[in-house]
């Protein structure tokens, strides 16, 4: 049972009030869960100094004060003060406790400075777990998919980005290359990652330099694709340079390049704009292998495709006024399709050893860039 008012420094306990009161105003945290917090925190820190003495923090909500008790036995003669009351003292405050009972009276000693200030860092620590579990369940949801935000601030690894008052991080490694950060203009990214607890600073990792958020742009950008009329069979992308997508229709009336460019490019330019004038190339899909890895290396002409290595290889052959066409810029046309498809697509062509060696080193160069930047 509880007798009586504790003391307690006023100071400490108007602060902690205050405190309770600004967290519940300003960040919208229960009152009994902080009020929970803030005794569990006080009561840790009370053992700490006093860890023989059975103790116990409660917090007042009418006064705001914290209310500690410590557990006596009553006896007839008293021979440790702090574990034990007298009988006539303790008939003093109740008539009907006897020898051997145990009552909870106010407990007057103090902590140290040292032990508040572990208190305190313990709440803070506590409501920033609160907090986190709080982002998770809200965003979890929506990983993986297309999220609107604000940009914040810009810094040298990348950019924090607003989302619903919860600040986000879209690093350097995941942003376009090129693209200016520019604080208080809004963006679309992808939420890439929703971490449990905060890394450094933030649990929102978001992403505008994948193959993913370009899928997911497709997805809003074209109904058919939305509705499942149009199917996405791949997407490979080097951020700032190129993607490719292959498309086939579930509807024989609907042409899926067709759809996904739309008259005169209307539908394909807005996503190029959105990343920055990103190259894209929709590729119709066909069961023929053949003829998918011909349509992949795209502008390039090919002659002909020869599938080797039980299927992991293609080899191809096309004119030399073709090979740079189908290499590109640093080779990363041939990487894109070789990703596409998923083979080990090399140039086979009337043309000098050094020259075919060379093409299939930049495409294998251009690979390993590729996933580099996709990290």
């Amino acid at each position: 049972m509880f007798l009586g008012q504790p003391q307690f420094d006023k100071k400490d306990a108007v602060n902690l009030a205050s405190v309770i009161d600004e967290l519940v105003e300003e960040r919208g945290l229960d009152r009994e869960v902080l009020s929970t917090i803030v005794c569990e925190s006080m009561l840790a820190a009370y053992n700490k100094r006093y860890p023989d003495l059975a103790l116990n923090v409660e917090y007042d909500r009418q006064t705001g004060n914290i209310l500690v008790t410590v557990k006596k036995t009553v006896v007839s003669t008293v021979s440790d003060e702090d574990l034990e009351i007298s009988l006539k003292k303790a008939r003093a405050v109740d008539k009907s406790l006897g020898l051997g009972s145990e009552v909870w009276l106010p407990f007057d000693g103090e902590i140290g400075r040292i032990e508040i200030l572990r208190a305190k860092q313990v709440i803070a620590n506590s409501i920033r777990k609160i907090e986190a579990d709080a982002v998770f369940s809200e965003f979890k949801h929506r990983e993986g998919s297309i999220v609107v935000g604000v940009v914040h601030k810009c810094e040298r690894g990348g950019a924090v980005v607003k989302i619903d008052d919860v600040l986000a991080f879209l690093p350097k490694s995941l942003s376009i290359p090129g693209e200016k950060c520019s604080p208080g203009f809004s963006i679309r990214v992808l939420l890439k990652e929703v971490l449990p607890e905060p890394q450094n600073d933030s649990q929102l990792i978001l992403d505008r330099a994948s193959a993913d958020f370009l899928e997911q742009l497709l997805k809003i950008e074209i109904p058919e694709i939305f509705e499942k009329l149009v199917e996405i069979k791949g997407v490979a992308r080097i951020a700032g340079y190129k993607s490719k997508i292959i498309v086939a229709s579930h509807d024989k009336n609907i042409d899926p390049v067709g759809t996904c460019v739309g008259v005169g490019g209307g539908r394909i330019m807005p996503i190029r704009k959105e990343l920055g004038g990103e190259k894209i190339d929709v590729i119709p899909w066909d069961d023929s292998r053949e003829l998918l890895i011909q349509n992949a290396l795209k502008p390039a002409r090919i002659n002909s495709v020869e599938i080797v290595d039980g299927g992991s290889k293609a080899l191809v052959w096309l004119d030399d006024d073709q090979r740079s066409l189908a290499i590109g810029k640093m080779g990363q046309n041939i990487a894109l399709a070789s990703k596409l498809v998923g083979m080990d697509i090399q140039i086979v062509a009337q043309a000098v050893d050094g020259e075919v060696a060379l093409a299939n080193a930049l495409r294998a160069g251009a690979e390993r860039s590729g996933e580099d930047g996709a990290e």
